[in-house]
Order: structure tokens, then sequence, then C-alpha cells
């Protein structure tokens, strides 16, 4: 079966739309292909940074005939009946139509629609030029002079040339030649831009790709990154070093480089005063270079993106206010120092093994670390104007004598915005103070450090680092807090209280840190519940499903027991962590069903529903927990339908109105594992709980057994139907077992 190539070269591509442009090529043109009748092997895409390629095997040659019954009318319907029936089935007179009888609905035209099937050449020359025009690329634009045409053809980048061969493995492969704005697809590609800028005639996939290899294009992406990755470690390692390894820069950096070629650069020792968190940023977000470190040390991950529309932060809601002039202060102590050598990634194989190369991004590097210096030492100075800050400094119980305290105090005092029907990060801050204040109280963290940590937290968003590398907001408070004497619970918490900024963050563990977080992520969904900025579909600028999925994960992995709605007094929030909560729960495993069993619309206490979601897990496949389920659910089911038909049920079981030992047994076994729940309820033993009620099995079985629940007594019906009830009740303190499979 023949194979088809197809290769869309072209400018430079963003790195970071690259994968995913591959991956619609593959779908948008194997979709087509199959939507019109072929079918194929296999289909692999590649990309490089000038080019889209996809490689399909086995495609059907032709696609097959089709022949089609479409029924009609009947024989003696309207005109116009007959009329639409004919344009429909593209036939230009009824004599073309077959006449077929049913004994029912008696004689009915039929049309009978034979296609032919089509080359798959044809079919690729006919789906290609739609998909390249409707490509969904994030960002597209038009060049040179059919631009200003209209509906002339948008690429991301100058589209080049396209190759688009089809073939078998052993006979010559033609060129599906079709054209758009007058690039016409053909058989011949280029290589390298510097080192084989040449035309290279190809003819399928193996010799393309070993083509461009001698042309200096390793097409596969994930082989780029292996090769970085390793002659990066190997180029650290011959020097004493370790590679601090970034699986997001690597991937961008093989989407910059068609032949990669892994060079070592270095910056003068005194820039390593300089955070460790600064220096990386620096380098990764100037040059895409890799930093590297001694062997043997440690050094802690970066802080994620912390900005409020990206995922739970502040800094997208600040004013550009200039910050004074500040002084030096004493370079950062402990683990994670990293070396003065920094790895980077060339395109070109240079002829002075890369010592120009070398040379000028050693140059960029220098002048970007001697700027994030001098972020470093200012930040830790006094500002100028410390006297026009003494009325955020009272109101925040702030030392205008400490760097940090100054920027939380000019951070009010400039009424920088939060969100503008939110107010200002100081009446946010102020927020935040009230609530975790009372927080506190549930969590047992010091009520005093709470107070420092939540006034202090905000306090970087006015720093010059952070205003360079809004990812280290929290990451830089945390080593000013250190710097001016915090205790170390606060300076943890200025950094965790962001904390966890996705479901594989780590989760704070510091009481105060635990405390802050919470309350800084209640205080941003209850704010926006209030001005009905709620998620909607896909779409969640604020990031409010991840701040309550980092609520819902601080509660259950950290052990607090929080009443929601007490704490936000808003059932449809609440509900809104109902959806979070039943996320991290599916993720981790469990049923849904169980999780519906558990989960009432009311119940606020996520960790209680949690426990109870892992205890009926373990329980339902027990011998106890399939005697509980077969013992309840038919006694509820037929309560549930009695209920819709509107059946009266008695208001509660009367004693007298129990006729027979079977129904007068599963009474007292009701009231006495009713009882048992109950006890072991309020000693949140759940387990315990639904044990005690699978002692109904018994007694629900032999009730069914002889008693008539649909008794024509209407009192003795109402009677008994009420004890139904008093089972659901009694099951009901544990969960809804009618929601349960099985």
């Amino acid at each position: 079966m023949p194979d088809l190539l197809l290769e869309l070269r072209s400018e430079e591509i963003p790195a970071r739309m690259q994968r995913k442009a591959a991956g619609d090529l593959k779908k948008l043109v194997t979709d087509a292909l199959v939507e019109a009748g072929l079918s194929y092997e296999g289909a692999r895409e590649y990309w490089t940074p000038r080019r889209l390629t996809l490689d399909i095997r086995g495609l059907t040659a032709r696609s097959a005939d089709v022949r089609e019954e479409r029924k009609g009318p009947r024989t003696d319907a309207n005109e116009k009946a007959i009329e639409g029936f004919l344009r429909g089935a593209g036939l230009s007179s009824i004599s073309e139509a077959q006449v077929q009888s049913d004994p029912k609905k008696g004689d009915f035209f039929v049309a009978i629609i034979s296609k032919p099937g089509r080359a798959a050449e044809e079919i690729v020359a006919a789906v290609m030029p739609d998909i390249i025009r409707n490509f969904p690329w994030p960002k597209s634009m038009r060049w040179g002079k059919a631009s200003v045409k209209p509906g002339s053809l948008r690429w991301v980048r100058p589209l080049q040339s396209i190759v688009c061969t089809f073939g078998t493995e052993h006979e010559e492969t033609v060129v599906i030649p079709f054209e758009i704005d007058g690039i016409v697809a053909s058989n011949v590609t280029y290589g390298h831009r510097f080192h084989a800028p040449g035309p290279i005639t190809v003819k399928r996939f193996e010799d393309y790709a070993s083509s461009l290899e001698k042309a200096y294009v390793v097409l596969d992406a994930e082989r780029r990154k292996d090769i970085i990755l390793h002659d990066a470690r190997d180029v650290a390692f011959a020097n004493g070093l370790e590679l601090v390894e970034d699986e997001g820069l690597l991937e961008e950096v093989s989407g910059l480089v068609e032949w990669p070629q892994v060079l070592m650069g270095s910056f003068e020792e005194d820039y390593l005063s300089i955070p460790s968190e600064i220096i990386r940023l620096t380098i990764k977000t100037n040059q895409k270079c890799f930093v590297t470190r001694p062997q043997g040390s440690h050094l802690p991950l970066e802080g994620g993106d912390r900005s409020e529309a990206a995922g739970g932060g502040d800094h997208l809601f600040q004013q550009n206010h200039p910050t004074p002039a500040l002084r030096a202060g004493p370079p950062p102590q402990g683990e994670g120092a990293l070396s003065n050598r920094f790895i980077l990634v060339a395109n070109i194989q240079a002829s002075d093994g890369g010592k120009e190369i070398i040379h000028g991004n050693g140059k960029v590097v220098r002048a970007r670390l001697s700027d994030a210096l001098h972020f470093w030492k200012r930040d830790q100075g006094d500002l100028p104007d410390l006297e026009t800050l003494e009325a955020s400094a009272k109101k925040f119980g702030l030392d205008l004598k400490k760097p940090l305290d100054q920027r939380m105090a000019k951070l009010d005092a400039l009424k920088v915005t939060f969100h503008a029907k939110l107010g200002s990060q100081g009446e946010r801050v102020a927020r935040i103070r009230a609530l975790a204040a009372e927080l506190a109280k549930i969590t047992g963290a010091d009520a005093a450090l709470v107070d420092r940590a939540v006034v202090l937290a905000k306090a970087d968003l006015r720093t010059e680092a952070v205003g360079e590398f809004p990812e280290l907001q929290g990451v830089m408070g945390r080593k000013y807090a250190s710097l001016q004497g915090e205790n170390a619970s606060v300076a943890t918490a200025i950094e965790d209280h962001y904390k966890p900024q996705g479901p594989s963050d780590r989760v704070p563990e510091d009481k105060v840190a635990i405390t802050v977080a919470l309350a800084d992520k209640l205080d941003t969904l209850v704010g926006f519940w209030a001005i009905d900025e709620k998620p909607t579909g896909s779409k969640d600028p604020y990031a409010l499903r991840r701040a309550a999925l980092g609520v819902v994960r601080i509660l259950l992995e950290r052990g607090v027991r929080l009443p929601l709605l007490a704490t936000t007094r808003d059932a449809d929030l609440l509900a809104f962590f109902h959806d979070r909560l039943k996320v991290y729960l599916r993720d981790l495993g469990a049923r849904h069903d169980l999780i519906d069993a558990v989960l009432t619309p009311e119940a606020d206490d996520l960790l209680m529903v949690a426990r109870r979601v892992e205890v009926l897990t373990a329980f339902i496949t027990s011998e106890d927990g399939k005697n509980l389920l077969a013992g309840t659910k038919r006694a509820t089911q037929l309560l549930a339908a009695e209920e819709k038909k509107g059946t009266v049920v008695a208001d509660g079981v009367s004693e007298a109105l129990l006729k027979l030992d079977a129904e007068k047994d599963l009474f007292a076994a009701v009231k006495a594992a009713s009882a048992e729940a109950s006890d072991a309820i309020a000693k949140e033993d759940f387990r315990s709980a639904m044990a005690a009620l699978s002692k109904l099995r018994a007694p629900v079985d032999r009730f069914f057994e002889d008693v008539l629940v649909n008794d024509e007594d209407a009192a003795i019906r109402a009677n008994r139907l009420a004890l139904l009830r008093l089972i659901r009740e009694a099951t009901g303190t544990v969960a809804d077992f009618s929601k349960i499979a099985g």
C-alpha cells in the first residue's frame, strides 16, 4: 500500500507552537482522508523550527465505490414532495427512481445512488488547500504582494514550499501537485538555512529524513531534545559540574534549532551573590540557556507562574509605578549555589568551535545579571519617601525600618489595583488578614505569626526583582523576609501562600502557611463570586478552578476541618468546591457513584466527605458492604417508586399496625442499627456505622419474603412504607445507597 509524505516549510515557527501544530496537521489530514473514504495503517508527525512534516503509511490507493438506497415518498404523493425527493437524490426525473412495495405503506420511490471511488491522489489534492488555508494557528500573518488581496493565505510565518509525494515502497513515487497562493506542492525541500540551503529532491520518508540529516537537519524533535540533554550533561560533567535540568526550557530550545550544538559559557563569580532563582530565570528568560551547579549540590526548583490571570498571583493587577533607588544588602545564604558556567545551544557548527557564539551570549548574560544584581541590592534598601508611608504602616502594623515592610506600605499607599471591582491590593490584604485570623482558630496556627505573614505576603510585588520576574512572587518575599530577620514560619508562609499552583505542586505544610494560603484562595473565590466573575465553560481567566482545587487539596492533604458554607456564605460557591472535590477524588481513583452517594448539596466539611468516600470505597467490596448494599437498595427503590406515584407514607411507624413477625423484627433491627450507627458517626467512625447498618440484610430479606408492602389496607400500607423510610433515613446518615451501582 502506498505512503504519503507531506512537508510544509516556512520561516521560523515559534517554538511554543510547533508541537501542537504538528499534532493538528496530523489530525486534520488523517480525519479528512478517512472522511473521504480512505484508510491508513499509521501516521506520525514531525516538526523543526522551519517545517511541519507528516508521514502516513499504508494509505489505501483509492476510496471504495459507494451504493446508497435513499427512500422517497409514496408513489401517490403530491408533486412538491416528489420534486424535493428528486433534488435531494440528484435525479433528473422520476423515471430514474425505482418503485418498491411495502405491505403496510404501499408503493414508494427509492433512488439508487452510486458514487464511484476516487484515487487517493485526487482526494489529497482536494483536501489539502482547505486544511492549509484554515490551519488553527494561534496567530498568523499575510506577506508579500498577495497579502493585499482579500482571502490571501495566512500562515504563522511566510510559507515557502510544500512537499507532497505518494507511492509504494518499491515503486516510483509521484508528486501530488496541489497549489495554494502560487505555492505548488513538489518533491523538493531544503536543508539547514546556513549549512545546506540548496534544494533536495526526495521520494519517500526514509530518503527525506536521511537527506535532511545530511543537510544538517535533525527532523525528530524528541531526538533533538535527547541530543541537547545528553551533550549538555556531558559538557557539564567534563567541567566538574551538573546540569540543572529544565524540561520546559529543553522543549523550547529544541524548537529553536535544527542542528543542535551544545556549548558552555561563563560569567563572573561576583554575580553568584544573586539568589539562584534570579540567576536561573535571567539566563533562561533572556538567552534560553541552562545553568549548572557544582556536582552533588542541590538547587530548589524556581517558583511557578503566579500571575492571577495565569493562575493564582497578583502581579498582573499592579499599576506601573517606578520604585526609587535603594541601598545594597547582604548576599543570600544557604543551599542551592550555582556555578558561574551556563550551557547554550547553537544552531550552527561554527568554524571557530563556537568562540564567537559563546562570547556574544556571555555579553548578554553579564548585562542581564548586572541588572539583576542591581534589583537584588536595591530591594534590600530603604525607600526615599518613608514619611508618605506612615499611614499605611500604621494600618497594617508595619515597621518602616525594614525593607519588606516598606514595600507593603508602598503597595497600600499607591492603591495598586487588584481588580477594578474588588479594590486595591491593600484592601485585599486587609480582607485576607481578617479571614486568616478566624482560620487560625481552626488550623491551630499562631495568630500573631499568621497576621505578620499576611501583611507581608504581597509586599514583594513592589520589589524590582518581582517586577522583572513575576514568576518569583513569594520566592523573593521569603528571601527578603529571612534577610530582615522574620520568623521562619512567616518567611515560609510568604512563599507558600500561593501554593499549590496545580495538581502536581506541593501543598503547604507549616500551619501558618496553611492558614494564609487558605485565606488568600478563599478571599479570591468569594470576591470573584460576589462580582459574578465565575468560570464559564473552558474560560477561567482568574484561575478560580485552580484556586478551589488548591483549597480542596490543602483541606484533604493537611487534614483541616473547615465549614466552607459558614466561611463563604455562598451555596453556589460550595457547589463549585464540590465539583473540584469530585475531580480530585476521581483522579485518586474513587468511583464517581460512591462520591455521589456521599456528597450532599449541603456538605461543607470536605475532609469528612473524602474520608467517607475512602471508607465506603473499601467497605463496599467487603461481605458486610455487599450485605448493606443489597439490604437497603430494594427497600429504598420500592419506597422511591411509591413516593413518585403519590402513595401515602405515614409520618412515623406505628407499632400497633405491625401485624407480622417479619415487620416487627425489621422495626426492632432498624432501631438498633440506627442507634449503633449514630453513635459511630458521632465518633466519626464511618466503618463501624456501615457495619452496624449491614446487619439489616437478613431482616430486610425476610421482610420482603413474608410481607406484602402494598397491603389493601391503606393504613397498613402507609405504615410499612414508613418502615422502609426508616431504613433509608438510617443508611442516609452514611451514604445514599440508591446512587451506588451494582
